[in-house]
């Protein structure tokens, strides 16, 4: 199969042939469809997080499972399903706590990768997925059955992007009907955040960027107030926007220092903090202990929307399907593996939401 592989922090992607292993026990292998790009996928690509390289990143996918190893029983050879990175053991503390998403197991990717050049290096798998490939080799607990009409190039959104931004506000913060939110950055895990917002009845919801299209937008996707922080003072607005108040919730979507420190002064007494877009290691962020006391004002961390997509994404395509959950609006283009650089380029440049890179149509492929 063909997969982008990445041999040099911020170089660009090529395009290889990769041998993946067959499912062993208690994997599957998927045949992709499509696999959107996450801006957590160029900051891997980019070395922001550490990592080894040669890799094979990609997470956000979806595809028809191919073949299934010993023991497994969750999905059939045939279904589509929606690939995440989010790996459970189902036995951990962790898991054992409703938090699949820290699992403490180690994956088994772990140990060895699925992905090996045309030498017989061994290429890291990206995010315990690896979907920037026509296939993947996963945990069986990374998957979960979609109905057979639903768009993969759809589907594939709720892998990281939608779960991220709709889970932060339904599992994270268990936003209250009523509650005052504020989301800092609109791209594609803050527009979901923001109809995260609108869907469980928040009122007022502010969208706060930097780019008046994205802020168009995030109108379109339920907020009811647009700042632009670059021409305006955003805190000043959430206040007024709030009667002085604050917002019971200021959700950070993106990884910049200056979103993380502005957001402190948002928020309400007895509001939170939700921090949901991942920085660069070593990035700090400084607040008044004082002020978080006196005020019972918290700080929630929110990665993946703390989501059990066993759970969470059958509801997201149920909301999609009464056309309450917009998926379509997100994907900005479109493009061939072979084009995927251009399409990151597209990412970088900011104005993108969700650019999908789409294989060839798996359901034409017959499984194993």
């Amino acid at each position: 199969m063909k997969a982008a592989v990445c041999r040099q922090f911020g170089a660009p992607l090529t395009i290889e042939e990769v041998t993946l292993a067959p499912p062993g026990p208690g994997q599957v292998q998927v045949r992709l469809a499509a696999c959107a790009i996450c801006h957590s996928d160029l900051l891997y690509a980019d070395g922001a997080w550490g990592g080894d390289l040669p890799a094979v990143y990609g997470h956000e996918a979806a595809g028809v499972v191919t073949a299934i190893g010993a023991g497994v029983t969750r999905v059939k050879a045939g279904e589509p399903v929606v690939v995440t990175l989010i790996r459970a053991c189902g036995a951990c503390p962790a898991c054992q706590n409703g938090l699949p998403v820290v699992c403490d197991d180690t994956h088994f990717s772990d140990r060895a990768s699925p992905l090996a050049d045309e030498t017989g290096q061994l290429l890291l798998q990206g995010l315990k997925t690896g979907a920037f490939a026509e296939a993947v080799t996963v945990d069986a607990s990374q998957v979960v059955t979609v109905p057979d009409d639903l768009p993969l190039d759809r589907a594939a959104l709720l892998a990281c992007g939608v779960i991220t931004g709709f889970g932060a506000v339904t599992n994270t913060a268990g936003v209250e009907p009523g509650s005052a939110v504020a989301v800092i950055g609109t791209g594609g895990v803050g527009l979901n955040t923001v109809q995260g917002a609108a869907i469980v009845g928040a009122d007022p919801v502010i969208a706060i960027d930097i780019n008046d299209e994205k802020l168009a937008t995030a109108r379109a996707f339920g907020a009811t107030h647009a700042v632009n922080s670059r021409t305006t003072d955003a805190t000043a607005d959430v206040l007024a926007a709030t009667g002085g108040r604050g917002a019971d919730y200021v959700f950070i979507t993106v990884g910049a220092k200056p979103a993380f420190d502005a957001a402190y002064g948002m928020m309400s007494s007895g509001g939170a903090a939700v921090l949901v877009g991942m920085p660069a290691d070593g990035v700090m962020s400084e607040f008044e202990l004082v002020e978080l006391a006196s005020r019972n004002q918290r700080i929630l961390g929110s990665k993946m929307g703390m989501s059990r997509i066993d759970v969470d994404i059958p509801r997201l395509v149920a909301l999609y399907r009464d056309g309450r959950l917009k998926l379509d609006e997100l994907i900005t283009g479109r493009y061939r593996l072979d084009e995927i650089n251009d399409a990151i380029a597209d990412v970088r440049g900011g104005a993108a939401l969700r650019n999908v890179i789409v294989f060839d149509d798996p359901a034409t492929i017959p499984a194993d």
